[in-house]
């Protein structure tokens, strides 16, 4: 080490090295420079793309508080961006568990579950403390309405989606696909992407299926007379 630092001082002292040395950090400086202003640059655009998301959700609860409004705005905002870190923060973990020579195959599987697991427990923590924080300047039935928002509305839709195919559900059987469709709702909302938020939803689509099959109906028939009765009301 001692060497290359007298290499390096021997440069300097010479007026042509000295030039380019100075030439290099130069270029090395500004390099760096560009490459923070590149990531500055996404940051910003990312943030605002989720401000102006959160604010379409806000605007749907016909808040006329400008004060409270902007509150909803920036905690709903704050969510979508704490979600990205811990999703982007366990990918980089995951990749680096992968990169890792020293692992074996078993080792590897082990440590990436591990992984998976820290994530849906930082993720139900990062929702609990999301849902106090709304309750902090929304009521009950917006905190519902934002929920919708966040996924798209999949589950009023789907809901009644159920009840106009079946119309001799029970009330135990609305309820149960009610509460399903919450569960599934509430890990939508912590998901990374559009694509994993359909996910769950159908996950539990696929749960409601079986347990309308399991008492008793064919949903296969249900389909089709609910198809005859839609064409019947646009007829009319």
């Amino acid at each position: 080490m001692k060497r290359y630092l007298l290499v390096i001082e021997a440069a300097i002292l010479h007026p042509t090295y000295k030039a380019v040395i100075i030439c290099f950090l130069v270029i090395h400086a500004g390099s760096v420079q560009a490459q923070q202003t590149t990531v500055v640059a996404e940051d910003t655009a990312y943030v605002r793309v989720v401000h102006e998301r959160a604010g379409k959700i806000v605007a749907a609860l016909a808040i006329k508080d400008e004060k409270k409004f902007k509150q909803a705005q920036d905690i709903i905002a704050s969510q979508y961006r704490a979600l990205n870190q811990l999703h982007e923060g366990s990918k980089l973990k995951v990749q680096q568990l992968k990169q890792n020579t020293g692992l074996t195959k078993e080792a590897l599987d082990e440590s990436v579950k591990q992984e998976e697991a820290d994530k849906e427990a930082n993720l139900a923590r990062q929702h609990s403390v999301y849902i106090d924080q709304l309750k902090m300047v929304l009521t009950d039935e917006q905190i519902e309405q934002v929920k919708d928002g966040m996924t798209y509305r999949v589950l009023p839709t789907t809901y009644q989606a159920h009840l106009d195919m079946i119309p001799s559900l029970t009330e135990e059987q609305k309820k149960q696909i009610y509460s399903w469709l919450v569960e599934a709702r509430d890990h939508a909302m912590d998901a990374e992407s559009s694509d994993k938020k359909h996910w769950w939803f159908g996950k539990y689509k696929g749960r409601i299926n079986n347990y309308l099959a399991a008492q008793g109906y064919d949903l296969k028939k249900e389909r089709e007379a609910w198809e005859i009765r839609k064409k019947e009301k646009a007829a009319r």
